[in-house]
């Protein structure tokens, strides 16, 4: 639970009103600012600030009435008073960190909002996960809500998850403290067919008054898409194209364009408002997902504005798609997301809108960081054994586990492989012929520069010792190595991508013997590795620590020949069986253009 429950406006109504009159003094004020106000879209000059009970009292020209000789001044200097910043779609899993320490990664970069939707570690451990993920981010000291994960697994019958969600387990989790919807709802084909498990989802989390996450991770803008609308969630976070921002908010939706570690959506989206001149209350920021690295080297929603002004938008709207539209989305405006009274006091001071210098961040009325650096302890929680110990392989894997057989007489075959996008979360559905070899296919025969490797999932939950294989394109990986994960989104089963089916088993291995991470193995030696022991999934280390062996695992995969953005975060989601257009899962190759398994060999030669 919280560290110190935060009042309520209305428990705290008594307090804010005689400090606005001038009865009673502010905990603190923040003298001589410019006012950016999100409501009117308005920068007001020679403005002052005065918060009591983390929440702000008074917002006006002069609040030398709100002085006390206790109070707190801190002094603004002519700086921009900006709304902390909220990310309004995003998995704490994919940082690589636990919530206490990805707070302690985004706080000094003016995050003080954060929607999460826990799913990757619903599928490893079911809903008491969750809970844990849930606790742990009411303990910080700033708003972490939670969404309750939807689909897991994420497409039924596609793939097999370490737990299952069902209704029952979403309409529990409505009564939790910091649960505010339902997460991205995946199974988009679902609600279009009318599932009554996808429905009632929904209608759980609508008869809660709680909002419905969306996922339509599909082109089609036709009768499919208005069906899914009809279904209920209110946003979505897949769009690529200006076509797909402007689809989803004439249909009341909104358009939450990502800007992560690899997928790269604002660009091709923003135009709708800053070209089309569509309202932009409809549109929304938020990163889904930035890991470890991105967010203590490059930042985390403060890039995410940054790289909206970029895209021609202005300051102050930009501002507006990364705090109040995202209150107001959630149902949240009378509490966050903007400055002014009642709201809780989450407020940062930057001396340059464009280029958005993190000055100084408050939240619910604390200094929480300075200059880059935070004040203020994030706690954890107490994570038990069994949640360390979720990486469950069986005997070790060895090279001939990766084998992809050939049909018997075979000297080539002409294979389905997955093609892998820079900077975007679809593949392409691509094919090739590829050689065979002593009854097996054999991607190291072909000419060097072709670019196809192998890749394989390995079952982790519960020891069967299976191992689906299937060929991957993209990486540009080349000489003898293998990459392996614990983190592939969403059945978070184990992902293995190599050239060389020796070092393939032995990075496999060490991910067992570890408890998960991921590992990049060349010549038989390892290059880099990254302890991810909770759920194989995140790390209660320090972020600092936890980056710095991120930049030697992009490192090291650079030096196997991969020139890809982030291309961890590529490869994280290729067993995610709800982004078209091909993915491999534990039951084998998905097509999930048509939602059905599909083989690896098209035809023999």
């Amino acid at each position: 639970m919280e560290r110190t429950p935060f009042r309520t406006w209305a428990e705290t109504a008594p307090r804010l009103v005689a400090v606005a009159a001038g009865r009673d003094a502010a905990d603190s004020v923040i003298r001589n600012g410019q006012w950016v106000n999100v409501h009117t879209r308005e920068i007001l000059h020679d403005h002052d600030i005065a918060m009591a009970e983390g929440r702000i009292a008074y917002v006006g020209p002069d609040a030398a009435h709100c002085i006390g000789p206790d109070t707190e001044i801190i002094e603004a200097n002519g700086r921009f008073m900006i709304p902390g910043l909220c990310d309004a779609h995003m998995h704490i899993e994919s940082g690589m960190l636990t919530p206490a320490e990805f707070a302690r990664a985004v706080i000094p970069h003016g995050t003080t909002t954060m929607f999460t939707d826990p799913h990757e570690i619903a599928n490893v451990l079911g809903l008491e996960g969750v809970r844990m993920m849930h606790d742990e981010a009411l303990m910080q000291p700033v708003n972490i809500f939670t969404q309750m994960p939807s689909c897991a697994p994420s497409a039924p019958g596609l793939e097999t998850t370490g737990y299952e969600i069902g209704p029952d387990d979403v309409a529990a989790a409505m009564g939790w403290p910091g649960i505010v919807g339902l997460g991205e709802m995946m199974n988009f084909p679902g609600v279009v067919n009318g599932s009554q498990q996808m429905l009632a989802e929904i209608a759980a989390t609508q008869n809660a008054g709680k909002t419905v996450g969306g996922h339509y991770a599909s082109p089609d803008l036709g009768p499919a898409f208005h069906a899914y609308a009809a279904g209920g969630p209110a946003d979505d976070h897949e769009g690529t194209s200006e076509a797909d921002a402007i689809a989803r908010v004439r249909q009341g939706m909104r358009a939450m364009m990502r800007l992560g570690s690899a997928w790269y959506d604002v660009e091709s989206q923003i135009t709708a408002v800053t070209e089309k001149g569509l309202d932009p209350r409809g549109f929304i920021l938020c990163t889904d997902d930035c890991h470890s690295g991105t967010l203590v080297n490059d930042g985390h929603m403060n890039r995410v504005v940054r790289h909206a002004i970029a895209c021609g938008c202005d300051p102050v709207v930009a501002l507006q798609m990364a705090t109040l539209n995202t209150a107001t989305h959630f149902g949240l405006e009378r509490e966050l997301g903007s400055i002014t009274p009642g709201r809780r006091a989450d407020v940062i001071l930057t001396s340059d809108l464009t280029t958005l210098p993190i000055e100084h961040v408050i939240a619910r009325g604390q200094t929480v960081a300075r200059n880059g650096k935070i004040t203020v302890d994030c706690p954890h929680y107490a994570w038990p054994d069994h949640a360390r110990q979720t990486v469950r392989l069986g005997p070790d894997r060895t090279a001939t586990d990766f084998d992809i057989p050939a049909p018997e007489g075979a000297t080539g075959v002409i294979a389905n492989i997955i093609g892998v996008v820079e900077n975007q979360a679809p593949t392409k559905a691509l094919t090739a012929t590829v050689p065979v070899r002593g009854g097996r296919v054999a991607p190291e025969e072909l000419p060097a520069g072709a670019d196809i490797c192998q890749i394989a999932l390995v079952e982790r939950h519960r020891a069967t010792g299976a191992t689906v294989n299937a060929l991957v394109s993209g990486f540009g990986y080349c000489g003898n190595m293998a990459m392996a994960s614990t983190v592939a989104h969403d059945s978070h089963h184990m992902i293995v991508v190599g050239t060389c089916r020796e070092n393939m088993a032995l990075a496999a291995n060490r991910l067992g013997a570890v408890g998960g991470g991921v590992t990049v193995f060349r010549d038989g030696q390892e290059n880099a590795l990254v302890e991810l022991p909770i759920a194989g999934l995140m790390s209660d280390s320090p972020a600092q620590d936890v980056a710095a062996k991120a930049d030697r695992l992009g490192e090291a995969m650079a030096a196997c020949g991969c020139g890809l953005n982030n291309a961890y975060m590529q490869h994280s989601l290729l067993a995610l069986v709800v982004i078209p257009d091909l993915r491999i899962s534990d039951l084998g190759l998905v097509d999930v253009t048509k939602f059905e398994l599909t083989p690896v060999i098209k035809a023999v030669q």
